[in-house]
């Protein structure tokens, strides 16, 4: 008599989708996996690995679409769904699309072609809100962009309060003329304004946005032309880490004295935001709970399709350094 996957979820007194995460390292705890081995060796269950591909058509692999690998934010992000994809046997492709619909477009495409087995994505607005009425054939986790809710999973950073935060810290530290850039092409560039926004007006200021590709050559253009005018802000706060490198050059190239001529404050703390004196205020983001949370989410996903759609949102951290030292 053949035993089969069914026989030792039976024994383990578990799902058959358990036991084949179990049996393919996927994410459950040691005291299941070591009851579905127990099950295995009891039921003398033998699996046929290649079978079990060509029934399920699918390559054992997770898909990773990010906004733009030169960001560190997705870096780190990536780093850490590759681990837990690693740690699962599982295979990691990653597609770069420069905040290019056409490139997300294409990236979807050969996801499919390929059978992956889930995405991680980050989209653009316009992606994430075309996800409603294009259903994908694979789960998908959002991250750092939430799309329409209802939608699709997603883990976020709490981006208002985040923006809030940097605010209120320059305002306790003496500053009134706060200026914000931010990106022009997610949600959460757009959600972090509508934090620094709402706690400029808490604090009865007048609100001074620009809004530009969020890329450190578009940042450095843009900050240079504002920072050198005579009415310029005393006080910077940008919504990514490529944007506060661009801030950062533009300053340089200018002569401006940090934060003695300008208070300058953003998102990511990356090795180089406290190596360049005096030091870059930032909004940590917990990078590796990220990536780590959006593998859990998806893997759920893959073995019940039918749950409901759930959003986790994180919190950042302040770190206050000498870019935003008081008046």
């Amino acid at each position: 008599m053949t035993v089969g996957i069914r026989d030792v979820a039976r024994a383990a007194g578990v799902s058959t989708a358990t036991v084949s995460r179990a049996l393919g390292r996927g994410p459950v705890s040691e005291a299941l996996r070591a009851q579905v081995e127990a099950a295995v060796r009891a039921t003398g269950y033998r699996p046929n690995l290649s079978a079990r591909r060509l029934r399920s058509q699918s390559a054992q692999t997770i898909g990773l679409i990010v906004a733009d690998i030169r960001n560190p934010f997705f870096t780190a992000v990536s780093r850490a769904v590759e681990d837990a994809a690693f740690a699962s046997g599982m295979r990691v492709i990653l597609c770069n699309t420069d905040e290019d619909p056409a490139r997300e477009a294409m990236y979807l495409r050969l996801m499919e072609e390929e059978r992956v087995t889930g995405v991680i994505f980050a989209p653009t607005e316009g992606t994430a809100a075309a996800l409603r009425d294009d259903p994908l054939r694979f789960p998908v986790v959002l991250i750092d962009r939430a799309g329409p809710p209802g939608t699709h999973d997603s883990i976020v950073l709490d981006n208002p309060e985040a923006g809030a935060a940097l605010v209120d810290h320059l305002v306790g530290q003496g500053y009134t003329r706060i200026g914000g850039l931010f990106g022009s092409t997610s949600s959460t560039a757009r959600e972090r304004r509508a934090g620094y926004e709402a706690a400029i007006a808490r604090h009865g200021l007048a609100p001074c946005v620009r809004t530009i590709p969020p890329n450190a050559g578009a940042a450095e253009a843009e900050a240079g032309r504002w920072l050198g005018q005579a009415d310029r802000p005393d006080a910077l706060v940008v919504s990514n880490g490529l944007i506060l490198m661009g801030a950062l050059r533009a300053a340089r190239g200018l002569g401006l004295a940090l934060p003695g001529d300008l208070a300058l404050a953003g998102f990511d703390n990356e090795p180089w935001t406290d190596l360049v004196e005096p030091g870059l205020t930032v909004v940590e983001q917990p990078v590796a709970e990220i990536g780590a949370q959006a593998m859990r989410l998806l893997f759920e996903r893959i073995e019940n399709p039918d749950q409901p759609v759930r959003k986790l949102m994180l919190s950042g951290r302040l770190i206050p350094r000498g870019s935003t030292g008081r008046r």
